[in-house]
């Protein structure tokens, strides 16, 4: 331990934010820049450094939290960023967008504020690049085996760099203009700026990953050319089929997806667009889903000037403490959150109609209505108990201009064919069917990520990279890999 009373002498304190005010005017990242270093080792001495770190069950890349803790503490930051990069290709992604599970499982967590251990993550990741502790890492010969990776998520740029490092030729094909999958086109530039993926990225090109965009597998590629060439197929396409809104009122027009809002909201940032066609400016905004996605539209929202915006969640609100009956430490708990995006909405008491954080729980569509032009006017919903029953009586209307549905996910898009090309077999969930070595139906042609996984988090992604880089490299060597695979492919977060 770097300071044995550090847990009882120094308070939980996290990298600040900027005023609410101020940060809405940009797309900046909503934190104060230069703000965490003061404070990230001190946070990083409250680590107890237990006998059994459970944050290291509750994290699925196993990272060793404690080691780089008192490393942080003691101002050790080329060894801390070592024994981070040990378990993570990613951590400066993972220290901003990952929801922290590590934090619930920490030990200090049973009746203290947990160790911030998300922020001192990021200041590592951070420091590592500043002080270019993260050269290229090049392979020292190539094995002539050729692997090609389709999609450039977490999951297909952790596989990649990976295999990569092992001595395998690695392509990796995505059908967007740019890398980055989800993280290019559907997180909102106020949660990671675009230069922390670009700069990973030209790493991996260092390193001899070829990457090829704007080029999809069926229309650009062969599929079946493409498995011939290769000794290994990886798909890691993420799960791009979105879930529908079946009420009447659906077809209207200004009723959209998230990522089809999401992604020109994007595009505004990289230039691409001076504005985007479904800009939420001056309109009357309805979020209908209460989950991540929802509150990334949501931030997006506020930033372009909306009327009013409200989110639609269909679960109750969460108490503020966890339930130690029903999610006891250290799963993850469902708690009230206040995310980036609630607080800004609260402090410009966006949603009148709502809650002071602009959502709604409790609550469920039941028909949009349009005007003579078919242009969505108004949403109707209705209050539910907690068995999403309609509660008699609690029927209202809210003006609705512009309604962005964020339901999430239920598996790879099969809509480009590539599932149907490539063959590999689905299981009931709709995502895509593996072996306990990751591999499909179709031998050589492996999956990971939520197309295999389904809906799921960042550092789960990355898990599943490493982790079928390591079976890959199996298959293809013929034997034991010394790639490590924190994961298997049907593990599940901890759960009472």
């Amino acid at each position: 331990m770097a300071d044995p009373q550090g847990f009882m002498s120094t308070p939980r304190e996290e990298w600040p934010r900027r005023p609410p005010g101020e940060r809405v005017r940009d797309w900046h990242e909503v934190y104060v820049p230069g703000a965490l270093l003061p404070l990230v080792g001190r946070q990083a001495g409250r680590c107890m450094d237990c006998g059994i770190p459970f944050c290291h069950d509750a994290c699925p890349l196993g990272n060793l939290i404690p080691e780089w803790n008192v490393l942080v503490a003691r101002g050790d930051w080329r060894a801390a960023s070592e024994r981070l990069h040990a378990t993570n290709n990613f951590p400066e992604f993972t220290g901003r967008l990952c929801p922290a599970p590590c934090e619930t499982g920490c030990v200090l967590a049973i009746n203290q504020p947990a160790v911030t251990i998300k922020n001192v993550e990021c200041a590592i990741a951070d420091k590592a690049w500043e002080e270019g502790f993260l050269p290229p890492r090049p392979p020292d010969r190539l094995t002539g085996q050729r692997v090609a990776v389709i999609g450039s998520g977490p999951a297909g740029l952790a596989a990649a760099q990976q295999l990569t490092r092992a001595g395998h030729t690695v392509v990796v094909y995505e059908r967007a203009d740019r890398l980055g999958g989800l993280m290019r086109y559907g997180i909102p530039a106020f949660k990671m700026e675009k230069h922390q993926l670009d700069r990973r990225i030209g790493q991996m090109r260092d390193e001899g990953t070829v990457f090829r965009t704007s080029t999809e597998i069926g229309r650009d590629v062969d599929a079946a050319g493409l498995r011939a060439c290769n000794d290994a197929v990886l798909i890691a396409t993420g799960a791009a089929a979105w879930r529908e809104l079946d009420v009447p009122g659906r077809e209207l027009a200004g009723v959209h997806q998230a990522m089809e809002y999401l992604p020109l909201a994007n595009r505004v940032c990289e230039g691409d667009l001076d504005v985007s066609p479904l800009s939420a400016a001056g309109k009357h905004v309805v979020i209908v889903g209460g989950g991540d996605t929802g509150a990334d539209c949501l931030g997006t929202v506020v930033r372009e000037g909306p009327a009013s915006v409200t989110q639609l969640d269909i679960y109750g609100r969460p108490g503020a403490y966890r339930d130690q009956g029903a999610e006891p430490w250290p799963t993850y708990p469902k708690v009230y959150r206040l995310s980036v995006a609630h607080e800004e909405a609260e402090h410009l008491r966006s949603a009148p109609e709502a809650d002071a954080d602009a959502r709604l729980f409790a609550a469920s569509a039941l028909r949009l209505t349009g005007d003579a032009r078919g242009h969505v006017r108004e949403i109707r919903l209705v209050g539910v108990d907690a068995a999403r029953r309609p509660v008699p009586g609690t029927e209202r209307t809210l003006p609705a201009d512009l309604v962005l549905l964020a339901l999430g996910f239920s598996g790879p898009d099969r809509g480009d064919g590539l599932i149907d090309r490539l063959g590999p077999a689905l299981d009931p969930r709709g995502t895509i069917a593996r072996d306990e070595d990751f591999e499909t139906n179709v031998p050589g042609v492996f999956a990971a990520g939520d197309a295999a996984r389904g809906q799921s988090l960042i550092v789960w992604a990355i898990a599943e990279g490493r982790a079928v880089a390591a079976a890959v490299d199996r298959r293809l060597t013929g034997g034991d890999s010394r790639l490590p695979a924190p994961i298997g492919p049907s593990d599940r977060p901890m759960t009472a």
